[in-house]
């Protein structure tokens, strides 16, 4: 056999906190040759990034490499001084961030940043670096190099960002790129783009690639062999095609029901005997709850050649009870147009007629306190960001109720937790700030704070995008059954068109602040007329069909 580029025996790898030694990752074996792409899966906290921080010795003060060796290349990664890992990373082994943000300096153009990497390893100078940064930045095909070479960060789309940071990370030509979360939060097409571009410069390079990621779609397409990882512990190894043709550990099988695929329904997502499981019923359409007519939102003077036409001239109809979806990639208006219909934004012009009344004639800064603030609630795309950190759970909910609810202290307790027992937020959970709870006890708070007050429309900007699968399987449910519930509306705004799939009545589907597609989502999805839609649902990932026979119960450990 060939002689593997990397490899892993025994790994064990431990953090001191104040309630003693919590052991991340426990004797993982993995072995990655050249050339190869490895994925790593499993939900969050089971030890996918916290192995390729060991690879990379990246653990912060609190963690340690308890036992078990690394050995790339030749070298004892474990033993290895801090100069010569410094020597190696970025050279030898190079790493994409989940964050492209939050991993690149937002105060440097992002061409300097390019030529800080080559200029450290030696592989440029002060005089070529800059010619040298630029053909990177063609290499990842960014448009217009020599001018992008200037910008920064924060002028720059997600996507853009991310292929900065394949830029920088493959500036060295390392033999092993670590590629973490690399598409979390991306659009499908942009998604597409990157992990095509990473495939591309892999191959060309006889690169080896770690891709750690928790969706199996995305592992499916692009790996030639995955790693099950469950609390620390790989529990599954095998070739893409052996895992998803004859997965044999419960947790994997687990993960492929989760998973959101073009035959499923919402129910088919969780067991059979799973009780937060949600068959959905047939709903007749209501009579018209928002009536969105000519809207269009232009950012900067509306005469200015460098004024932006976010949204263009929008029409559409939400019917009490219907689900209504709205798809598209990033910036072409989506979160604009929830920010109007929620008057957190002043349209340009327009008008947003909701349960008769036009919204768009009362300013957004006076819509805060106005009768009609509680019909109208939000949840917000990232759970984490949108709860106050100094704030515990109950909090949260209560505040809705504080500001509009008008509920004495005793009735505000008693409907906090009535709240928390509807979207299945154990009761001792309440007193709890958002940095101890998990990602989908933070979504449940940021649905229990937004039906606090009853509403009539919900507004969901890409709810589950930050959860792994088989918490949004579970929140995915948790929403059809609200729906029936309490008959609201959602307004449901994704990138994810599997997920709308499962949860909406009807599509619309946005490109550059136009709708050019719109109708009933089986029809639409399955023949659709537009190029654009047919380019979108081209670049969904989808894993092969999931195994007929499955075991009847796997409820310990959802």
């Amino acid at each position: 056999m060939r002689k593997p580029l990397l490899d892993i025996q025994g790994l064990t790898v431990e953090f001191a906190t104040r309630n003693g030694t919590v052991t991340a990752v426990r004797q993982v074996d993995l072995q990655l040759h050249k050339g190869e792409t490895l994925g790593i899966v499993g939900e969050s906290g089971s030890g996918k990034s916290v192995t390729s921080y060991a690879l990379l010795r990246i653990l912060d003060r609190a963690g340690r490499i308890a036992k078990g060796s690394i050995v790339f290349g030749g070298v004892d990664i474990g033993g290895a001084t801090e100069r010569t890992m410094a020597e190696m990373r970025g050279r030898e082994l190079s790493m994409i961030f989940q964050n492209p943000r939050a991993a690149l300096n937002p105060i440097r153009a992002v061409g300097r940043q390019i030529e800080d990497v080559m200029i450290q390893h030696g592989l440029a100078t002060r005089g070529n670096a800059r010619q040298k940064a630029i053909r990177m930045l063609e290499a990842v095909k960014i448009r217009d190099p020599e001018q992008r070479y200037h910008a920064y960060p924060f002028e720059l789309s997600g996507g853009m960002c991310q292929r900065i940071v394949i830029a920088i990370a493959l500036a060295c030509r390392p033999q092993l790129l670590v590629a973490d979360e690399p598409t979390t939060g991306l659009d499908v097409t942009t998604q597409k783009a990157v992990m095509d571009l990473i495939v591309e410069l892999a191959t060309e390079r006889q690169m080896a690639t770690l891709l750690i990621t928790h969706d199996l779609g995305l592992a499916a397409s692009y790996c030639d062999r995955i790693v099950v990882m469950e609390k620390g512990n790989i529990v599954e190894s095998a070739t893409t095609e052996q895992l998803f043709t004859r997965p044999r550990h419960p947790y994997t099988q687990r993960l492929m029901r989760a998973t959101p695929r073009l035959d499923a329904q919402v129910s088919d997502l969780l067991p059979s005997d799973d009780p937060r499981r949600v068959i959905p019923s047939p709903r007749p359409s209501g009579a018209p709850l928002l009536q969105v007519e000519r809207l269009v939102k232009i950012f900067g003077k509306t005469d200015s050649a460098d004024a932006v036409r976010a949204v263009d001239d929008l029409s559409f109809t939400v019917h009490q009870g219907e689900s209504l979806g709205l798809v598209g990639e990033s910036g072409c208006g989506k979160s604009t147009t929830s920010a109007m219909v929620m008057r957190l934004l002043d349209p340009t012009s327009g008008s947003l007629r909701f349960a008769g009344t036009d919204l768009a004639t009362i300013p957004a800064k006076a819509f805060a306190r106005h009768p009609m603030r509680s019909q109208l609630q939000m949840v917000f795309q990232d759970p984490t960001d949108s709860l106050n950190p100094r704030w515990s759970a109950r909090h949260s909910i209560a505040d809705p109720l504080i500001r509009l609810g008008g509920l004495s202290g005793r009735e505000r307790h008693q409907r906090v937790e009535e709240l928390a027992e509807r979207v299945g937020l154990p009761t001792p959970l309440l007193d709890r700030f958002p940095h101890q709870l998990s990602g989908g006890q933070k979504a449940r708070v940021g649905i229990a704070r937004a039906i606090a007050l009853d509403p009539r429309l919900l507004i969901l900007d890409e709810p589950t995008a930050a959860l792994d699968v088989s918490v949004q399987a579970v929140v995915l449910n948790l929403l059809v059954k609200l729906r029936e519930e309490l008959n609201m509306s959602y307004l449901f705004i994704s990138h994810d068109l599997n997920v709308v799939r499962l949860l909406c009545d009807r599509v619309m589907v946005m490109q550059t602040g136009r709708i050019v597609e719109e109708g009933p989502t089986a029809q639409l999805l399955s023949e659709p007329a537009h190029a654009y839609t047919r380019a979108l649902l081209e670049a969904i990932p989808h894993p092969p069909a999931m195994p007929v026979t499955l075991p009847p119960s796997l409820r310990e450990i959802a």
